[in-house]
């Protein structure tokens, strides 16, 4: 099995698998700015309770430690521990021939710092390490202007492409048009 290390990212960020132990910071982050939360995690009903949504979703990435199948990490600074964002590799997919998604979410007092093109250029030179060919996928909302700038650098860098078409995802009972991206990330020699 493929398990989800500690990264080091730079000399000021560090990328350590999700747990519950960020909970609290997450809410805060949410709190923080909430509509940046729900671009990053569409499937958060603002209608339900966040902070059980978030703890769900944080013991289903710990439940999967192991099997390959999920790579989530919390991005801290490694000054002071401070939770920064989230970066992972999931399970729901849109192509056929995708390995996983990418998903990031930065802080709101972290964004504009390059911070999620950083942590994906990490995570990616980890996959390298995997024996197989990994194809991921990055979905971004039309009007997620930051979204789509990460994902065309992350493309730019790793040689990925953006598809022509428009594909539909299903978010709290309604389709959702996004942009898809893909990158075949191979293994180094």
């Amino acid at each position: 099995m493929f398990v989800t290390p500690n990264l080091e990212v730079d000399e000021h960020l560090a990328l350590r698998p999700a747990s519950k132990a960020v909970l609290p910071e997450m809410i805060e982050a949410y709190h923080e700015d909430s509509q940046a939360a729900q671009t990053a995690l569409p499937w958060l009903d603002p209608e339900d309770d966040i902070r059980r949504q978030l703890r769900d979703m944080l013991y289903d990435i710990e439940s999967q430690q192991g099997t390959g199948r999920l790579h989530f990490w919390s991005i801290h600074a490694t000054d002071n521990g401070q939770f920064v964002g989230l970066v992972g590799l999931g399970d729901e997919l849109q192509a056929p021939q995708s390995t996983y998604n990418l998903g990031y979410w930065v802080r709101k007092g972290h964004r504009r710092n390059g911070i999620a093109s950083r942590c994906v250029d990490v995570v990616f030179s980890w996959l390298t390490q995997r024996p197989e060919l990994t194809t991921v996928e990055i979905a971004v909302h039309p009007h997620n202007d930051a979204g789509l700038a990460t994902a065309a650098a992350v493309c730019e860098r790793w040689n990925g492409e953006r598809l022509p078409e428009f594909i539909g995802i299903e978010f709290n009972e309604r389709t959702v048009p996004h942009h898809l991206h893909l990158v075949d990330v191979r293994r180094s020699e």
